[in-house]
C-alpha cells in the first residue's frame, strides 16, 4: 500500500497523518479557547450567579473536558512531526528559516499547553468543584476565591493572547516558506532574533502569571480586561516580532 512506503521518513505517511492529527486537534483547541474567551466570558458576566453556575458545571465543564485533551493531542501530534525531522537526518532544518518559524510557533505553543494543564485546569477544577458542592447543598472549597479566577482568567486571555502569534509562524512557515527556501541562517543573527522574541516572551507570560506587577497590573488590565484589547494587542504584539525580529534580525 502506498500508504506504508517510506513511512518514517521525512514527508512520509507517519508525518503526514502527524499533521493532520496536529491540525484536527489544534482546530479543536483554540477553537475552544476563542469560545471561553469571546463568547462564554462575555456571556457570564451578564447571567446571575445561580445561572453562570449551573452554566459552569453543566457546559463549561464539558468543554474544558475536550479543550484541555484537544491541547495535549495537539502537542503530542506536534512532537511527532518534530522526531520525524530528526530521525530524517537532516540537521539544517531548524537551523533555516523555515525551522526557525516552526521553532517560533512551538514556543508559544508549548507555553500554551502547559498554561491549559498547569494553570487554567488547576484553577477551572476547583472552582467547579466548589460550585458542584454549593449546588448539592454543601459547603464552598475555600480555596475557589477571586484571585484563583482570575488567576485562570488571566492565563486564558495570555493563551489567546499568543493564539496570534503561535498560528502565524505554524502556518506561516508551511505556506510562506517558499519565500526564502530553506537555507539556513547565521548563529550570530539568529541568536540575535531569539534573545528578542524571548524577552517579548518572557514579559508577557510571566506578566499573565502575574509574577511581573501582579495579576492586575497595568500591562494585565490594558492587554487582558477586555478580549477585544487581547486580539488587538496581539496583531500588534505579531507585528513588533515579526517586522522587528523575523524582517530586521534574522539574517536572510
Amino acid at each position: 500500500m502506498e500508504l506504508f512506503n517510506r513511512f518514517f521518513e521525512d514527508g512520509g505517511s507517519f508525518e503526514m497523518l502527524s499533521r493532520a492529527g496536529h491540525i484536527l486537534s489544534g482546530i479543536t483547541w483554540i477553537g475552544l479557547l476563542y469560545f471561553f474567551n469571546f463568547v462564554q466570558t462575555p456571556a457570564f458576566a451578564q447571567l446571575s450567579d445561580g445561572a453562570r453556575g449551573e452554566a459552569l458545571r453543566k457546559i463549561t465543564f464539558r468543554a474544558l473536558w475536550w479543550f484541555r485533551w484537544a491541547a495535549a493531542a495537539t502537542f503530542i501530534f506536534g512532537l511527532l512531526i518534530v522526531s520525524v525531522k530528526d530521525m530524517s537526518g537532516d540537521n539544517s532544518y531548524f537551523s533555516g528559516r523555515l525551522g526557525t518559524a516552526i521553532l517560533t510557533g512551538m514556543l508559544f505553543g508549548t507555553t500554551m499547553f502547559l498554561n491549559v494543564w498547569g494553570v487554567i485546569w488547576r484553577a477551572q477544577k476547583v472552582i467547579i468543584g466548589s460550585s458542584q458542592s454549593v449546588a448539592d447543598g454543601g459547603e464552598a472549597d475555600p480555596r475557589a476565591t477571586p484571585e484563583l479566577a482570575k488567576k485562570a482568567a488571566r492565563a486564558s486571555r495570555t493563551n489567546t493572547f499568543f493564539s496570534i502569534v503561535m498560528l502565524f509562524f505554524m502556518v506561516f512557515a508551511a505556506h510562506g516558506g517558499g519565500f526564502w527556501g530553506a537555507e539556513g541562517t547565521t548563529m550570530g543573527g539568529t541568536l540575535v532574533y531569539w534573545l528578542f522574541v524571548l524577552v517579548l516572551f518572557a514579559f508577557v507570560e510571566l506578566s499573565g502569571l502575574g509574577l511581573v506587577g501582579g495579576l492586575d497590573s497595568a500591562f494585565n488590565k490594558l492587554v487582558f480586561d477586555s478580549h477585544k484589547n487581547t486580539i488587538i494587542y496581539g496583531f500588534v504584539y505579531l507585528a513588533i516580532i515579526y517586522f522587528v525580529g523575523w524582517e530586521a534580525l534574522l539574517p536572510a
